[in-house]
């Protein structure tokens, strides 16, 4: 898009550090109690929430199937290129029998610019024939039935179920994994034990946008390099405050998506969405600045 984008709203930290926001880093704390930590979890969720009311999936879709086969491409690569590379996609194979039947090459060129294209290609016909054969075309709702299907994991399944059948779960991708240990939610790697860990902290109602509301904040204000801690609503609650810019005006330049004023990753975003629409592929003003 070659208008520049309007200003934008940022958060509350980001234009007035008084109030929630310190400008000191917190006292370090003694040894926190679990039901100290879990409260301190749940406040950050609260605020969280505030912050990003209109937290959403960031990937494109209609319908289940849409969502499965974007949640597979989006591996190794960002959500924005996911989105501009399935309108074709999808116009080409609309249904999993449609896929089933792609010659291989067509549909690796088709998915080519979200890269591993070939290992993706083969998921998405092993999963899309799987869908066909096992399951009368369509997905089924079940985490044990999905992580069956070729390409797909827990993580996938827990996206497909949250989002696209209203069952609850937590999604531990690499926003998500590394929020929850910085914030001393868990200190487990391994992202099934990441999962039990976190859900336990929380009511199940809260699963699904929990994980939409962290993954929000990891890739507009809390980066893994360079955070920015002087524009974060949830600063006296993070005991990693000060690992980043604290420094209020410096740190607003670190915003990203709409909380920096720039597009955010999806095409179509919801309605309530506050920032613009990304571009279309091959657009000039195409983020490969952002994080995935």
């Amino acid at each position: 898009m070659g208008e520049q984008a309007p200003s934008m709203a940022l958060p509350k930290a980001a234009t007035a550090p008084q109030g929630k926001v310190s400008a000191k880093k917190p006292k370090a704390a003694k040894q926190e109690s679990r039901l100290a930590m879990v409260r301190r979890a749940r406040r950050i969720n609260r605020e969280l929430a505030e912050t990003y009311p209109y937290a959403h999936p960031e990937l494109d879709f209609r319908n289940p199937f849409e969502l499965l086969v974007a949640t597979v491409l989006s591996a190794q690569t960002t959500d924005l290129r996911v989105n501009q590379t399935t309108p074709a996609l999808f116009a080409a194979y609309p249904t999993p029998e449609d896929m089933a039947a792609a010659v291989p090459e067509d549909l690796e060129e088709l998915i080519r610019p979200t890269g591993f294209f070939r290992m993706k290609a083969k998921s998405l016909l092993g999963l899309s024939q799987a869908l066909r054969d096992g399951h009368g075309g369509e997905v089924p709702g079940r985490l044990e039935d999905l992580v069956k299907l070729p390409g797909v994991g827990r993580k996938t399944a827990n996206v497909v179920l949250g989002n696209a059948f209203g069952v609850p779960g937590i999604t531990v991708d690499t926003h998500f994994g590394r929020l929850v240990r910085r914030w001393k939610w868990t200190e487990q790697q391994d992202p099934e034990k990441v999962e039990a860990e976190i859900c336990a902290i929380f009511p199940k109602s809260e699963w699904t946008m929990l994980s939409h509301r962290v993954v929000f904040h990891g890739r507009r204000i809390c980066h893994a390099r360079r955070p920015a801690c002087g524009a974060c609503p949830i600063a006296p609650l993070c005991p990693a405050y000060g690992e980043g810019e604290t420094d209020p005006e410096k740190a607003k330049k670190l915003l990203k998506y709409e909380k920096g004023g720039r597009p955010g990753q999806r095409l179509s975003p919801p309605p309530d969405y506050p920032g613009l629409p990304a571009p279309p592929l091959g657009a000039v003003a195409a983020q490969e600045s952002q994080e995935p």
